[in-house]
């Protein structure tokens, strides 16, 4: 098990341009709480992942998301609930886990994705589906406000020929 948090940027080929996302990972540890509000704070979209092959750890989830809107203004975030480990459960236990997540899912008003970090299973589209959600929801925002949407400038919109960006991880232990 992880023993620090961490800081972690992933960078997503979304709607014709490179999206980054920024990740604050605490592990679920208690010895980071007093300083989880600062990584919650202005959060766009708010991610909460549980053990698939622990259901008691889904009911972990509704503590984390109220410990982060707690730091944000109610519905200004996108919600994702994602689920862990896929790969160790047979037929019959994940569609059991996947109802009981959807539904919680849907009690967060988020989406639920069930992944792998072994197999692969469902990682690379889940980060794709974050990144467009998240750029749609900016633009659409901008765009009601009247704001300048920054992805507008000819600068920042890329071909799919254009070099990938280095992906960065930082760490503090």
């Amino acid at each position: 098990m992880r023993n620090c948090s961490g800081w972690y940027e992933k960078l997503v080929w979304a709607l014709l341009t490179w999206s980054s996302t920024h990740r604050w990972d605490t592990a679920g540890q208690e010895k980071f709480k007093c300083i989880a509000s600062a990584y919650y704070r202005g959060a766009q979209v708010i991610i909460t992942v549980f053990d698939m092959t622990d259901i008691r750890s889904l009911e972990n989830t509704r503590q984390w998301l109220s410990e982060a809107m707690t730091e944000n203004e109610s519905g200004g975030n996108l919600v994702f609930l994602v689920g862990t480990k896929s790969d160790l459960l047979s037929v019959e236990e994940r569609q059991r886990t996947e109802q009981d997540a959807t539904k919680m899912a849907a009690e967060m008003q988020g989406e639920f994705w069930a992944v792998s970090a072994k197999s692969g299973e469902n990682v690379p589209e889940f980060f794709f589906r974050v990144a467009a959600v998240a750029l749609e929801d900016i633009v659409l925002r901008d765009t009601e406000s009247g704001a300048a949407t920054s992805i507008a400038l000819a600068n920042s919109i890329r071909s799919d020929r254009a070099e990938r960006p280095k992906e960065t991880k930082s760490t503090c232990c």
